[in-house]
């Protein structure tokens, strides 16, 4: 066996939900001189995206909402889930017009990041969109959000100082400006 490889024995589903589920999945790893049997617990989730989308004034759109599992409001790019076999980029298009109201001209491949690869199977595919013609929102039932816009010197401020501590966020900025 390969050193920096892990082999499912076996995996059994102990959560199902709605959004994800969890596997105990039992493995076998080496070190290259010694095999060892673990568990790893495995949270699957569909994926998501995230939108840079700026404005032809340089702006930078952003939605600030609760987010409940760490109790405050968060301040975040555009972002959502991916429905089940859904196109990445369908989705990213999909959330920018729901969350903001825009329709962007001009896509752009961000690349990908795993939120938390640890625990986690989430790949959340990150887009630039520009050229944005404002149609209006269309939130999911029970979405509560308001979206906004700042200066990309504001945004890039946000992130140096704190403000924006949302993961995907900070990633998705960080390779747009470095584009």
């Amino acid at each position: 066996m390969e050193r920096f490889e892990e082999k499912t024995i076996s995996s059994k589903k102990v959560y199902k939900g709605r959004i994800f589920d969890i596997t105990n999945d039992e493995i076998i790893l080496s070190d290259g001189k010694q095999v060892y049997k673990r568990h790893r617990e495995i949270i699957h989730h569909p994926g998501g995206v995230v939108i840079f989308a700026q404005k032809d004034n340089g702006n930078v759109l952003l939605v600030k909402q609760y987010r409940y599992a760490v109790k405050s409001v968060q301040i975040e790019l555009p972002a959502g889930r991916l429905e089940n076999g859904e196109d990445p980029l369908f989705a990213a298009q999909r959330e920018l017009r729901e969350e903001t109201g825009y329709i962007a001209k001009n896509w752009e491949s961000l690349g990908y990041i795993f939120t938390t690869f640890g625990i986690c199977d989430e790949k959340l595919y990150l887009f630039k969109a520009n050229g944005l013609i404002f149609d209006k929102p269309d939130p999911d039932e029970g979405e509560v959000l308001d979206y906004f816009e700042l200066p990309l010197s504001d945004v890039h401020n946000l992130v140096k100082n704190g403000t924006i501590n949302d993961a995907k966020t900070i990633c998705a900025f960080m390779r747009a400006i470095e584009q």
